[in-house]
């Protein structure tokens, strides 16, 4: 975590906490004393677990609705958009496994007006990525694919690749996104 600010080693330091014990079974003071910190310091970088869950959340939101926009827009073909978001899926969830089990259960612990706009991410990134999906299915001619129930098994295989990749690290990142896009791409 070198060349990160303080309050941003604590904040990934955090993430990996939250992934082995949940959100709720980690305190202030496991964070501090992963940190090698004692629990009073900590509130000098960081106001709350929920300002750190907050933070790590968005951030991840922030990195697929950023690479959304930028495949939407992008003179390519539907199906050609849905691998770049499968491959972002990948890049994601191999950059950053910690934060992006939050999403799995610990999202539903964000709290007032940044829960609605996580929401508000994860909902328009979802019907975003089932436009690309519905048009991408058009496109190859696959018939009667419901494309409801495609999307939620993309997205579930996709958000569920962290625990994969974790346990099996050594694959290169590049075959990770090939193996995927075959998987996952109805031909």
């Amino acid at each position: 975590m070198k060349g990160l600010s303080r309050k941003e080693q604590i904040k990934w330091a955090a993430a990996s906490m939250f992934r082995k014990r949940g959100f709720k079974a980690t305190s202030m003071r496991d964070i501090a004393a992963g940190m090698g910190m004692e629990a009073p310091s900590l509130y000098n970088h960081i106001s709350s677990k929920q300002e750190i869950l907050s933070e790590l959340l968005m951030t991840i939101a922030h990195h697929y609705t950023d690479g959304m926009e930028e495949i939407k827009h992008a003179p390519l073909t539907a199906s050609e958009k849905l691998e770049r978001l499968i491959k972002l899926h990948v890049d994601i969830a191999v950059d950053h496994t910690d934060a992006v089990s939050l999403l799995i259960n610990e999202w539903v612990h964000l709290e007032g007006p940044i829960a609605d706009e996580f929401n508000a991410l994860k909902d328009g990134y979802e019907k975003d990525f089932k436009g690309i999906l519905a048009q991408s299915l058009k496109e190859r001619k696959v018939p009667e694919v419901d494309v409801d129930l495609a999307l939620f098994s993309i997205l579930s295989t996709l958000r569920w690749l962290y625990s994969w990749y974790s346990r099996n690290p050594g694959i290169n990142r590049i075959e990770l996104e090939q193996q995927m896009v075959r998987l996952l791409v109805p031909r």
